[in-house]
C-alpha cells in the first residue's frame, strides 16, 4: 500500500489536499430498506469501477418478503461489490466498508464488517421507532457498541432534501433520491468518477426532467459533502487491473445465460422458444429474452410449470430449440414431462437456477441442493445430460454448451445455475463470433432405409453415437409417432416386450455416457498429484480457487478441479481424483456431489457443507484445507 498527498477538486469547491492510500482491493456493501435503492446504488458503483478498469465481482442480496414492513430486519436489501487491481473470483469475504441506511441494515450486516472498517451511517434514520423496529434497546450511535469501527454519521435525509429543495417534487419523491447522496459520498471516498452515473441518470430519466435533476443534484451533493466535510483524513484509490486485451462488458449470470442461448441458436440457424413460469431467481431470463425477438426468439409466459415444459417439448418436436427455465420447486413439477423428452429423445434445455429449499424455502438466497434432483429426480431409468456454469460469465459458455449437446445428442440437458451466479456480476470478455463452436443441425428430408430396400422413415434408427434423427413434422414421407410409451428400437412402434425395454433403457443411458467423448477433460489447477484435491461445482468456484491459491502460496500440496459437466463427468475424472491422498468437496448442500464421487469412483471424499443461503467465504475453505493437511 502506498500513501501520497494529492490535490483534488470538485465542482464549485476550492481545492483541498487529501491523503490518498492506494489499495489492492476493496469490498463494500450498500444496505438499507428494500425501498432505499441499494441495488441501484450498488449497480452504479459497480459500473463506475468497471469504467476505471477494476476487476469487479458483485453479490446482490434481496429480501425474501415482497412487502416486509419498512425498517424491519426482514426488509433489508443489500448489494456487495468487490473491486480490485488484480484478478478476483469472489465478491469478497469481510467488508472493508458498510453503508447502513437504517438500524435494521446496520444490525443485519455489521457482523460482516472487519475491525476498524469504515461504517457510513444515515443518522437521520436512527429515531426511537426506527431502533425499535430493528430490535435495538439502545442507540448504537451513542452506546459505544461501534467503537471498533471508523464511524461516519451523516444526516443523509436532511442533506438530500436540502440538495433538491429547488426541484418541484413531492417529499416522498425527494426522499427516494437519498441513495444517490450516499452513492456520491462513497464515490468521493474511493475516487470513483461521476460521469458514468450522471450519463445513466440523463438517459434513464430523459422523459422526467424533475427526477433527472433531483438525482443529479443528490449525487453531486453527496460527492461534495465528502470533499468539504473532511469525513476522513484519507481517501482511497484502487488502480486498474491488468486484463487480457478485448472488449468487455459487465454481465450477470442470467444475462450471460440468455445471450448464450441466443448465440447458440442463431449460429445453429434455428428458432429459440423459451417457455417459462415466473419464479425467483430465474425470472430475469424471461425478461431479457423477451427483448430478443429480432434474433428469432419467441418467449411464452405459461400458466404453470407443467405447461411451460410441454410447450418447450412441442417447440423441439417442431424443429425449434425448446428451452424452459425455473428454480427447484418448478423443476419438481417438470419432472414427468422431462421423462417424456427423454423417451421421445428430443433436444430440450431445462434451466434450474437453484435457491434454498425445500418447498418455497429461501426464494432469494443461493443453494446447490438440486444436483441429485437433476441426476435422478424422475420416475424410471431416465438419464439426462447435466451441466453447471462456474461463474456469471461462464453462464454464457455453458448455456451455449447445453444447446450444443442437446442438439448433437437429441436429449434433454439440465443446466444447473444458482442464485449467486444468476444475480452476481463480473466483467465478461465478449467472444468473437468466429471463435464460437459451430452447431450443425440436420433435419432429414428423405426416408431412411430399414435394410430391405423399402422407403420408410424409422424414427429410432441411430448413428454410431446412438443418436436418432431429428425429423420435422410435416416433411413428406417422414410421418412418425412419438410419445411417452416405450418404443420398439428402430421402428418407434409402441412395445411392451421385456427384452426391448431393457435394450432401450440401456441404449438411452449409453447415449448420455457417450457425451463424455465430446466434452473437455477435467482440468487441474495446481500439482497433478499430491496431498489434497479440492473438487467443486457451480458457484463455489470463486471461493475454492481463491482459497487454493492462498494455500499454495503457503506451500501446501493442494490442487483444485471444478466440474462443469456433471452427467456424464469428464473421462479422466477417476484418474484425477485418485492422484491425491485426500479429496475435499465444498458444497452448499449436505454432500450431494460427495455422494456421487464416492458411489461412482469409490473415493472417500471429505465434505465441507454449508446450508445457510449464503456462498462460501474464502476463509472457510482455506481453514478446512489447513485442518485436513494438518492431520
Amino acid at each position: 500500500m502506498s500513501v501520497s498527498p494529492v490535490e483534488s477538486e470538485s465542482a464549485g469547491q476550492q481545492k483541498q489536499h487529501h491523503r490518498i492510500e492506494e489499495l489492492e482491493s476493496v469490498t463494500i456493501r450498500f444496505a438499507g430498506d428494500s425501498g432505499d435503492g441499494m441495488q441501484l446504488a450498488g449497480t452504479q458503483f459497480t459500473n463506475a469501477s468497471a469504467v476505471l478498469g477494476n476487476d469487479v465481482s458483485t453479490l446482490p442480496d434481496f429480501p425474501a418478503e415482497i412487502r416486509a414492513p419498512a425498517g424491519t430486519l426482514a426488509g433489508v436489501s443489500g448489494f456487495q461489490v468487490h473491486f480490485s487491481s488484480r484478478d478476483i473470483h469472489t465478491p469478497g469475504d469481510r467488508l472493508n466498508a458498510l453503508v447502513a441506511m437504517n438500524p435494521a441494515a446496520l444490525k443485519t450486516n455489521l457482523k460482516d464488517l472487519e475491525p476498524n472498517g469504515i461504517l457510513i451511517i444515515n443518522s437521520d434514520a436512527f429515531g426511537k421507532n426506527d431502533l425499535q423496529k430493528a430490535g435495538y434497546t439502545s442507540n448504537p450511535l451513542e452506546d459505544g457498541s461501534l467503537k471498533n469501527y471508523r464511524v461516519i454519521t451523516i444526516p443523509i435525509n436532511t442533506l438530500n432534501r436540502q440538495a433538491v429543495a429547488e426541484v418541484k417534487m413531492s417529499p416522498r419523491e425527494v426522499d427516494r433520491c437519498k441513495n444517490f447522496f450516499a452513492l456520491g459520498v462513497v464515490y468521493w471516498l474511493y475516487e470513483r468518477p461521476l460521469e458514468a452515473t450522471l450519463r445513466w441518470i440523463r438517459e434513464k430519466f430523459a422523459k422526467n426532467p424533475a427526477v433527472m435533476e433531483a438525482n443529479t443534484r443528490s449525487l453531486k451533493a453527496g460527492y461534495n459533502y465528502g470533499e468539504t466535510a473532511e469525513l476522513l483524513p484519507v481517501h482511497y484509490r484502487v488502480p486498474p487491473a491488468s486484463i487480457k486485451p478485448g472488449t468487455y462488458r459487465k454481465i450477470t449470470g442470467n444475462e450471460a445465460l440468455a445471450i448464450g442461448l441466443v448465440s447458440a441458436t442463431t449460429l445453429a440457424e434455428i428458432p429459440l422458444v423459451y417457455a417459462t413460469y415466473p419464479i425467483t431467481p430465474a425470472s430475469d431470463i424471461l425478461h431479457f429474452l423477451a427483448g430478443m425477438k429480432r434474433y428469432g426468439v419467441r418467449t411464452i409466459q405459461a400458466e404453470d410449470e407443467i405447461a411451460a415444459i410441454g410447450m418447450a417439448i412441442g417447440a423441439s418436436f417442431g424443429g425449434a430449440m425448446g428451452v424452459t427455465g425455473s428454480s427447484g420447486p418448478g423443476i419438481c413439477l417438470k419432472a414427468e414431462a422431462t421423462g417424456l423428452a427423454v423417451m421421445t429423445e428430443l433436444p430440450v434445455v431445462i434451466i434450474d437456477v437453484q435457491r434454498g429449499g425445500p418447498s418455497t424455502g429461501l426464494p432469494t438466497k443461493t443453494e446447490q441442493a438440486d444436483l441429485l434432483l437433476a441426476m435422478y429426480g424422475r420416475n424410471g431409468e431416465c438419464p439426462v445430460a447435466v451441466v453447471a456454469p462456474c461463474s456469471p460469465a461462464d453462464c454464457f459458455t455453458m448455456a451455449f454448451e447445453a444447446v450444443r449437446l442437446a442438439i448433437r445428442y437429441m436429449t434433454p440437458v439440465i443446466y444447473l445455475s444458482d442464485g449467486y451466479l444468476a444475480n452476481g456480476a463480473e466483467p465478461w470478455r465478449i467472444p468473437k463470433v468466429e471463435d464460437l463452436p459451430r452447431i450443425k443441425v440436420t433435419h432429414p428430408t428423405q426416408p431412411n432405409s430399414n435394410g430391405n430396400g423399402s422407403a420408410k422413415f424409422l424414427p429410432y434408427k441411430r448413428d454410431e453415437r446412438l443418436v436418432r434423427e431429428w425429423a420435422v413434422p410435416g416433411t413428406p414421407g417422414l410421418e412418425h409417432r412419438i410419445g411417452g410409451l416405450e418404443k420398439e428400437d428402430v421402428t418407434g412402434n409402441v412395445s411392451y416386450d421385456p427384452q426391448n425395454h431393457e435394450h432401450m433403457v440401456r441404449t438411452r443411458a449409453q447415449k448420455i455416457a457417450n457425451i463424455a467423448n465430446d466434452i473437455p477433460e477435467l482440468e487441474v489447477f495446481g500439482p497433478k498429484s499430491g496431498d489434497l484435491l479440492v473438487v467443486g461445482w457451480g458457484g463455489t468456484y470463486g471461493a475454492i480457487v481463491t482459497a487454493v491459491e492462498r494455500a499454495q502460496r503457503k506451500g501446501y500440496s493442494v490442487a483444485h478441479a471444478h466440474l462443469r459437466y456433471l452427467n456424464p463427468m469428464p473421462k479422466n475424472t477417476e484418474q484425477v481424483l485418485k492422484s491425491y491422498k485426500k479429496v475435499l468437496v465444498p458444497e452448499l448442500n449436505c454432500g450431494q456431489l460427495r455422494l456421487l464421487l464416492r458411489g461412482i469412483y469409490f473415493v472417500d471424499a471429505i465434505g465441507l457443507n454449508k446450508i445457510q443461503g449464503k456462498p462460501f467465504l474464502v476463509s472457510e475453505i482455506e481453514d478446512k484445507i489447513a485442518e485436513i493437511l494438518a492431520k
